[in-house]
């Protein structure tokens, strides 16, 4: 009988709805106990601002430590899959998403008068403070923000007193060279003292145009590869190898993929790194 209840919960976000048949809006207490995140970059920032209590749900995505920085206290609440389906069932007081994701699913939460707040995805460190003020606001842990926020402050100034290191670099993977993987990644790569060589512009994405680009140093997937595919055999390229052997680093997309305090932390590590491979 739940399962049908909340089947027909769906059914209804799809009929047409009037002015005036609209549902009534959800009250919202004045402080939301249960926040349920609906994207993998939101889960993040509610799992650094909220203890597991205030927590409905996060996404599942959020418990892979290869994808997330927060998997280990992901696996202390709730996951969702981003489906209206879960948040009829689990009933928060507010939803968390991301405003580049399923238009479709945020129009029809708010049609059933659902509380969300959406947030951008950040694209620098100023964008990053935003975004973790305006959530603390909502949740009523400004404190919480303002101290992750002056962590993150405190490495990056750390980073920034240490000496340029000047340093070209570039992605290779299986993929071949990579253009470059957004504006946080060069703000991470800035922030730990190197620059994206691909940036200064290069025909192709072979070895023959990574050999003509020249990058001090290449950003190489975490762990390596291993394997006979198509994919492999491009990344563990014999001309490659030789010529950036010793000049390697790694760096986990769930370094950069989502704007968190946490991204002076991969910019330390990446400084770290390169400073082992020049």
């Amino acid at each position: 009988m739940r399962r049908a209840g909340i089947l027909l919960a769906i059914a209804v976000l799809a009929l047409p709805v009037s002015a005036g048949s609209a549902p009534p809006p959800r009250a919202q207490t004045a402080l939301p106990m249960r926040v349920m995140s609906i994207n993998q970059c939101t889960d993040q920032l509610v799992l650094m601002l909220l203890p597991p209590e205030r927590i409905a749900s996060v996404t599942w995505l959020s418990r892979d430590p290869l994808l997330s920085l927060m998997a280990s206290r992901a696996r202390d609440v709730a996951v969702n899959r981003g489906e209206i389906e879960d948040v009829v069932r689990q009933q928060p007081d507010l939803i968390v998403a991301d405003s580049f994701g399923s238009a479709a699913t945020r129009a029809a939460l708010r049609r059933f008068g659902f509380p969300m707040i959406e947030v951008a995805q950040p694209q620098s460190f100023d964008e990053i403070r935003a975004t973790v003020r305006t959530l603390a606001a909502q949740f009523g842990t400004v404190e919480r923000g303002e101290a992750l926020i002056a962590g993150m402050d405190a490495r990056l100034t750390e980073l920034a007193r240490r000496p340029a290191l000047n340093l070209r670099v570039a992605s290779w993977s299986g993929d071949g060279l990579s253009r470059g993987e957004g504006a946080l990644y060069d703000a991470v790569l800035d922030a730990a003292g190197a620059r994206n060589a691909v940036k200064e512009g290069v025909a192709g994405t072979d070895v023959e145009a990574l050999l003509a680009l020249n990058p001090d140093i290449l950003v190489a997937p975490v762990g390596g590869v291993v394997g006979q595919s198509l994919r492999d055999r491009v990344a563990r390229h014999p001309l490659v190898r030789k010529r950036w052997a010793g000049r390697q680093v790694s760096v986990s997309p769930r370094a950069y993929i989502c704007g968190t305090p946490l991204i002076a932390g991969a910019a330390a590590e990446l400084r770290d790194q390169l400073e082992a491979a020049r």
